[in-house]
């Protein structure tokens, strides 16, 4: 359970010092408790003996792999949040971590805003899963997941049976990156679908739903990962 009106607290786990010590006073500063681990026996342990609120993790380990870390934990039912942290050339190793449950991921080099935005972003879609709205608001965007009903700047959108299910997978999880395979298992069963499909139908969406369908506001393309839809007002 994420605490609500005391410091949340973060696991830090990194095998670099200076990472470590990066993070430490960053996430300090932003009024975070911060422990660390550099290993991943260490951070099995510390989230074995008292759990955190949020996960940091690098997948680069020396004892144990990362990805095997994530799958432990959602193996036991834990929902913490996890943000992976990763190099800019494992995309795959992202996408693993994705599909296994981790939350978000910020690539080395990066910066303690953007991985701020991550944790927050990641924070505001475990309390919405807690107790889920049914209308969900983003700017000029209002999805009302009781009746249904679509509206961009007050006007009705009118969207497919599958154009709604794509977004409505979206919209449950705004904030979270979604990988194309994490959306075609739920949207198409991934039973014989595409990536192609999908883009198919992100696009037509995009047309839909966005002012600028080539600047897109709301469904954001992660390269080579998947899509997200932005964090609700």
């Amino acid at each position: 359970m994420i605490g609500k009106g005391n410091p949340l607290k973060v696991l830090v786990v990194d095998d670099e010092p200076a990472i470590r010590r990066f993070l430490r006073t960053s996430l300090s500063t932003g009024g975070y408790l911060v422990r660390e681990a550099e290993t991943g026996s260490g951070a099995l342990d510390q989230l074995r003996r008292s759990p955190p609120d949020i996960l940091v993790l690098d997948l680069g380990l020396p004892d144990i792999d990362g990805l095997v870390i994530i799958e432990r934990l959602r193996e036991q039912r834990l929902t913490l949040p996890i943000i992976v942290l990763s190099s800019r050339s494992d995309e795959s190793g992202k996408v693993k971590a994705l599909d296994l449950g981790a939350d978000d991921y910020v690539v080395k080099p990066f910066g303690i805003d953007e991985l701020l935005a991550r944790i927050r972003a990641a924070v505001r879609h475990r309390l919405q899963q807690e107790g889920e709205r049914p209308v969900f608001r983003c700017g000029d965007l209002a999805v009302d997941l009781v009746r249904r009903v679509v509206t961009r700047d007050g006007d009705e959108v009118k969207l497919s049976p599958k154009e709604y299910e794509i977004l409505r997978v979206l919209v449950a999880h705004a904030g979270k990156v979604l990988t194309h395979r994490f959306l075609l298992r739920e949207v198409w069963g991934g039973a014989g679908a595409e990536v192609q499909y999908l883009r198919v139908y992100i696009r037509a969406l995009r047309h839909k739903i966005e002012a600028d369908p080539e600047q897109p506001r709301h469904i954001l393309t992660e390269q080579g990962v998947g899509y997200r839809m932005r964090s609700p007002d």
